[in-house]
């Protein structure tokens, strides 16, 4: 019988979850806004970082599973218009 692998936190094998700036970043993108700058309001007020900061932090959280596992349906939405763009270049 084989012994199972520890769960938790203590499990070094286990990614530590994703921060709650991660999270909050999922939940901007998850809006819909009626303008460009509302939304670069919200960013300001809500996260307290710039726009520039946002796009960056939000574009490594793309390629983090965790993310995928987190938010799955706005990840692959914005992937799929990453790649998008990225094919229009």
């Amino acid at each position: 019988m084989t012994a199972l692998p520890p769960n938790g936190p203590a499990d070094p094998d286990e990614p530590a979850p994703l921060s709650d700036r991660d999270r909050a970043v999922l939940a901007v993108e998850r809006q819909s806004w009626a303008g460009p700058g509302a939304k670069e309001r919200a960013i300001r007020e809500r996260l307290g970082i710039s726009p520039t900061r946002y796009y960056q932090l939000l574009n490594s959280l793309l390629d983090d599973r965790r993310a995928l596992e987190e938010d799955p349906v706005t990840v692959n939405r914005l992937r799929r218009v990453r790649e998008a763009r990225r094919g229009r270049r």
